[in-house]
């Protein structure tokens, strides 16, 4: 289960996961986000697009706390933290999970350490955290590599322990940063259909961070289903039934936010070029 550590200042009035309002920051002077703003709704996957140096990632660091804006507020879990302190910040990160691009897997670690490294920092007992572990490792089909060093494994096993060390809380948001970023498309396809399990069986909520639009049409063209425990089409190219939206940024701004029929329809020149 996740942590139930609470941050120290009372929690706003939004529902919503993750809600950034008129949010705004920049760097030596050149501005990068302005006046961002945007709403994560419960069970729903936003994946983020843009070009290199957009603010893809930076969206998720300021949802994680690592970064403060310069001005404008953003809200996770209820919580505005722009103005909680770093120690309220650590308590409420433990009911996140992030897959980074690179998975941070610790190489002197084994693969069960790296999976329970938070399990350990909340000092849960041995036998629970095995458990658990064991249960992570068996979502992203990887179980047998429980006592395996990071080096052993391939760079797609790799980014699937990393994801299932992003689960084993059971967070309530799950932040991805190119998450099949350098892996082949096959590779990529299997780390596509956990994060649709994720969504679909889960019902968790969740940002991503994506250079491959492959991904993000099979992010809102297919679902997990549970019987088959595989992914598959969903009618209507996904315009019914699915629960992916799509942000894109540039120049600091949005400039879409809307479904996949949305943007496969925008007359937006560049959206257009971006896509083809």
């Amino acid at each position: 289960m996740s942590s139930t550590t609470q941050p120290g200042a009372p929690p706003g009035p939004h529902e919503q996961p993750i809600v950034f309002e008129k949010v705004s920051i920049g760097f030596e002077g050149k501005p990068v986000l302005q006046e961002v703003s945007f709403a994560l709704e419960r069970g729903e996957t936003k994946v983020l697009l843009g070009e290199s140096g957009a603010g893809k990632t930076l969206i998720l660091k300021l949802a994680l706390g690592l970064l403060k804006p310069d001005s404008g507020a953003i809200y996770v879990l209820g919580h505005e933290i722009t103005r909680l302190r770093e120690e309220h910040l650590f308590g409420l990160r433990r009911q996140l999970g992030m897959v980074f691009q690179e998975s941070a897997l610790f190489d002197s670690l084994t693969v069960e350490e790296n999976v329970a490294y938070r399990l350990y920092e909340e000092h849960v007992a041995q036998e629970e955290i095995h458990r658990r572990v064991v249960e992570a490792l068996r979502f992203v089909e990887l179980e047998q590599t429980v006592d395996l060093n990071p080096s052993e494994l391939s760079g797609g096993m790799r980014r699937r322990v990393a994801i299932a060390r992003a689960i084993i809380t059971d967070p309530e948001v799950l932040l991805y940063d190119s998450p099949t970023a350098g892996l082949d498309p096959v590779t990529s396809t299997t780390i596509i259909e956990l994060l649709l399990k994720q969504r679909d069986v889960y019902k968790a909520s969740a940002l991503m961070v994506t250079h491959r639009l492959q991904d993000a049409a099979l992010m809102a063209t297919h679902r997990f289903n549970r019987q088959t425990n595989r992914m598959e089409p969903i009618g209507d190219g996904g315009a019914a039934g699915n629960h992916t939206k799509f942000l894109m940024l540039r120049d600091c701004h949005i400039i879409f936010h809307g479904t996949a029929a949305e943007l496969a329809a925008t007359p937006d020149p560049y959206i257009r070029e971006y896509l083809s």
